[in-house]
């Protein structure tokens, strides 16, 4: 897997002044261009896309100061854009300052190192999962549209969740009929960046078979199969460290890919809400090597 990664970054440095698409880096690790933005962003630490802008304006910039002899629009053309303005706009996002200026000034400039991975030999806790094969079925409860946040609480969710209530908890926490039971938390439609700050659609409710109630929202979730994650510890780190966990290391150990649908948490607090026990439900298919 991590051979394939490093063809698909391969690809990147050669195709820099043109338009590179997700779908083909993802047929070059032979997985699904669904599984790949994740895995890239959960082993780098930010989206494809940012990497991909970072790294042409970092040899975009490099040209700009070391080839005084090419226009700012022939670099800006060598580098897949049609006019300065785009080529200036861009550059601006990564350097903090134009391209003209940087040129005139000897501007410091922000370099994007080249990505490549490799085996850190970890793993020497064991994560606690199963597979699970579920029918198709239904997300119950109330949803909102929040922002993702990668660490500590979630705001948005935390005051979305106190403003349902207690009885309205109640009544919807009584509709679970299956696994995962009881109350969970359900995130759905993530931004393919998984980018801080993206917005998803965030279900607070139950996993169903039953028609739901009308007053409630409800997410259809055809069959497939799960990998079920447990997990203790501190809250809310914990839990978003067993998200981080799933990405960088079960996935790369084994044969399976991510899917799109939704992904399902259920916790249970300690009376002080300082410790939880998580459970994390994410769709996943064989991938084609498995």
């Amino acid at each position: 897997m991590l051979e394939r990664l490093n063809d698909a970054m391969d690809h990147i440095e050669a195709h820099l002044g043109e338009r590179i698409d997700a779908a083909d880096l993802a047929r070059i690790a032979m997985t699904s261009e669904h599984h790949f933005r994740r895995m890239f962003s959960a082993l780098a630490g930010l989206p494809l896309a940012e990497y991909v802008r970072r790294r042409r304006m970092t040899v975009a910039g490099a040209e700009v100061l070391a080839a005084p002899d090419r226009t700012l629009l022939e670099v800006a053309v060598r580098y897949g854009y049609d006019t300065g303005e785009g080529f200036a706009r861009a550059f601006r996002a990564v350097h903090g300052i134009g391209p003209g200026e940087a040129r005139r000034t000897g501007a410091v400039l922000r370099s994007q190192q080249r990505l490549t991975f490799r085996l850190v030999v970890e793993g020497s806790t064991a994560m606690r999962y199963k597979l699970v094969e579920k029918d198709d079925f239904r997300v119950v409860g109330k949803r909102a549209r929040v922002p993702l946040v990668h660490e500590g609480p979630n705001p948005a969710i935390a005051e979305f969740i106190r403003g349902i209530g207690r009885e309205e908890l109640d009544r919807i926490a009584a509709l679970s009929d299956q696994e995962p039971a009881g109350l969970v938390g359900v995130s759905d439609q993530l931004d393919p960046s998984r980018a801080e700050g993206t917005e998803l659609d965030y279900y607070h409710g139950v996993v169903s078979g039953a028609e739901p109630p009308e007053d409630l929202d409800a997410l259809a979730v055809p069959a497939g199969t799960w990998a079920v994650f447990h997990s203790e510890g501190e809250f809310p780190q914990a839990l978003q460290y067993l998200w981080r966990d799933v990405f960088t290391q079960w996935f790369p150990s084994n044969p399976y890919a991510s899917r799109p649908g939704p992904e399902i948490l259920r916790v249970s607090l300690t009376e002080e809400g300082k410790r939880a026990e998580a459970e994390l439900w994410i769709p996943v298919e064989r991938s084609p090597e498995g």
